[in-house]
Order: C-alpha cells, then sequence, then structure tokens
C-alpha cells in the first residue's frame, strides 16, 4: 500500500515539471505547471483590480467604459482621468509591489530566513535617509529623476555596511541579520532627526514619503522605475539556481561549487537596486518583501525559480489593493498606501514569529 502512494506522488511530482530544451543553445529548464497556473490567476487577478481601480474615484467610470477607453474609444473626459491621472499610479504601484516583493524573494533566500525581508534589514532604511536627505537639501524640490539614484546610493551603502559589519571570514545569514536589524534601528533614527530638524512643510513631505504612497505619481515615475524593475526581475531569474543552491546551506552550495561569498555579495547588490528604486519613488512601503515571497511559496513551492515570477506578482496585487484602499476608504481623504500595509504586514510579522516559535 505505501509503495503504491510513493508511486503515486512520484508520478504527480513528475507531471508538475515539463522539460524545457534548446536545440540551438546547450541549455535546459523545467517549467513548473503550477507556477504556470498561479501566475496566469495572479495576473487575470491583477487585470480585473486595474479595471475596477481605475473606474474608482471622484468620478465614478464603470468598468465597460474603462474598456472602451483603453480600446480608444471612450468619452474624452475619461480618457483623460484614466491615463493622465489613475493609470500612472496603478502602473507604478504594480511596479513597486513587484520590485520590493523580489527584493524581499532574494533576501529571505539568501539568508534562509522567512522573517526577512528588505526594510527589516537595513536597506530600505538606508534609501530613506538619502531620499530624506535629498528632499531636505533641496528643499523639497528634488527632481523624480535624481530620487532613484539617491536612494539606491542610501540602500547600497547601508548594504555595504551591513556587510564589513558582518564579515567574519566570510558572511553567515545569522549575522547578516542581526547586524541589519541593528543598522536598521539606527538609521531610522537618524531619519527621525531630519526630520524634525527640517521646516514644517519639508518635514510633512518628507513624513508622507516615509509612509508611502504613489500619490502624484506620472508616467515619468513610471518610466523612471521600469528599467530597474525589468532589468532587476531578469537578473533575479539569471541567478535563481544561486539562490536555491544557497537555500540548502553553506556546506552544501559550496559543495555544489557555488562561489558562495561572491554570488552572496551579487545578490545583496541585486537586492538593493530592487528595493532602492522602489522605496524612491513610493517612499517607505512597509511588509510587501515580507508577505508577497510567503504567499508565492504557498502558492508554488519554496523553488526559488518558481516562487520568484509568483512573489512579483503578488507583490504587485497587494501594492495595487493597499494603493486602491488608500483612495477609497475614507474618500474624500487619501491616506498614504504605506499605513495600509503595515496594517496588515505586523500581524502577519507577529503571526510568523510566532509560527516558527512553536515550530520544532
Amino acid at each position: 500500500m505505501r509503495s503504491k502512494h510513493l508511486a503515486a506522488e512520484k508520478k504527480a511530482s513528475g507531471s508538475r515539471y515539463t522539460a524545457l530544451r534548446s536545440r540551438r543553445l546547450p541549455a535546459s529548464a523545467l517549467l513548473d505547471k503550477r507556477a504556470v497556473l498561479a501566475a496566469i490567476v495572479l495576473a487575470a487577478a491583477i487585470i480585473l483590480m486595474v479595471l475596477f481601480s481605475a473606474g474608482i474615484g471622484t468620478m465614478r467610470i464603470h468598468p465597460l467604459d474603462v474598456l472602451k477607453v483603453f480600446a480608444g474609444q471612450g468619452q474624452e473626459v475619461h480618457k483623460t482621468v484614466v491615463f493622465q491621472f489613475r493609470l500612472p499610479r496603478i502602473a507604478l504601484s504594480l511596479l513597486v509591489g513587484a520590485s520590493l516583493a523580489a527584493s524581499g524573494a532574494i533576501v529571505q533566500g539568501m539568508i534562509r530566513n522567512p522573517l526577512a525581508s528588505p526594510d527589516l534589514v537595513g536597506i530600505t532604511n538606508g534609501a530613506a535617509v538619502a531620499a530624506t536627505s535629498l528632499i531636505a537639501l533641496t528643499g523639497g524640490a528634488a527632481s523624480v529623476r535624481w530620487l532613484p539614484l539617491a536612494a539606491i546610493c542610501g540602500a547600497a551603502a547601508a548594504a555595504l555596511l551591513i556587510y564589513v559589519l558582518a564579515w567574519k571570514r566570510g558572511v553567515t545569514p545569522l549575522r547578516l541579520v542581526l547586524v541589519g536589524i541593528g543598522l536598521s534601528s539606527a538609521l531610522s533614527a537618524i531619519t527621525s532627526v531630519m526630520v524634525i530638524a527640517s521646516p514644517l512643510r519639508i518635514a510633512g513631505q518628507a513624513l508622507v514619503w516615509l509612509t508611502g504612497s504613489v500619490y502624484g505619481a506620472a508616467w515619468s515615475g513610471v518610466l523612471t522605475l521600469l528599467p530597474w524593475t525589468a532589468a532587476g526581475l531578469a537578473l533575479a531569474f539569471v541567478l535563481a539556481r544561486q539562490v536555491s543552491a544557497q537555500q540548502l546551506g553553506d556546506d552544501i552550495a559550496v559543495g555544489l561549487g557555488s562561489r558562495l561569498q561572491l554570488q552572496r555579495l551579487a545578490l545583496l547588490a541585486l537586492s538593493v537596486a530592487l528595493a532602492g528604486s522602489a522605496v524612491a519613488l513610493a517612499g517607505g512601503i512597509a511588509f510587501i518583501g515580507l508577505m508577497a515571497p510567503h504567499m508565492a511559496r504557498r502558492l508554488v513551492g519554496p523553488a526559488f525559480g518558481a516562487a520568484l515570477p509568483v512573489a512579483a506578482l503578488c507583490g504587485g496585487l497587494l501594492m495595487l489593493a493597499a494603493d486602491l484602499a488608500a483612495r477609497t476608504v475614507f474618500m474624500p481623504t487619501e491616506i498614504p498606501a504605506g499605513v495600509f500595509t503595515a496594517a496588515i504586514g505586523a500581524p502577519f510579522f507577529i503571526y510568523l514569529l510566532r509560527r516558527r516559535r512553536s515550530s520544532p
């Protein structure tokens, strides 16, 4: 009876994957059918959410009229509202959510800690310090094109400092997490001091930015973030096997031929680029980098190559839902989207912490 059960499990596992081979290139890959199905369902949910979100606001537009606008047949006033005001915000939300989710997936896979995320280990706070400094130094007139560069530089500086402080004949995941949490608190204190010392107008602008919001999003911001997100996701796919090897442990990864410390540094830099660019344009959106990878692993399992695209879609959907709630729950007053992600993410973090304590 047991042999029949094992044979059935093996057959089901084998039917889940399809081998992809190239006749021209010496390359092959396994296509996870479960991950493809999950990605299709999430993409469909995002499309429905986009149609719904594009029609919600001070001016209500029926989803069918939104479809007409996308087809170029809607009313001119509807086209103006959708294309100039709502669609840039929707697109930026999707890119920010996908970037933060991918960054969180990389950090969790590299550190082998499901409680890790860019905003908890100091990467996001490093970006926040740099972006807040730019806002304060320019009197709130910082160009949207310079904010990503400043935030990425701040995130990179924080990541480099974490890496140096955690180095002791190599970097272990535990030291990386502990140093990151300590540095995150210090950077948060520096940001608070800068906000308090700034004039009232700049302090208000910085506080809204630190909470996290895509209010006032424009196509310029979308086009600024799009290359960072696309390049970061592509590189994450290329490095998927290295992350999967590190998830097995340092000794096994080295035994498989991984250049562990070099790959860990490259993965940290990639996480910095994704999180820093997203934080620059949306502010301190918290917990998406923590929640989305967990949702992906629940849907498709722990394999990084399968979980990464699903995590990116989950992150985009979470951010889109948070921004929709921010615009509509207390209408006409608008709440920063980061308030809603924190309201969901903080209890989720406590749940994960309690579950890890109770597990053997």
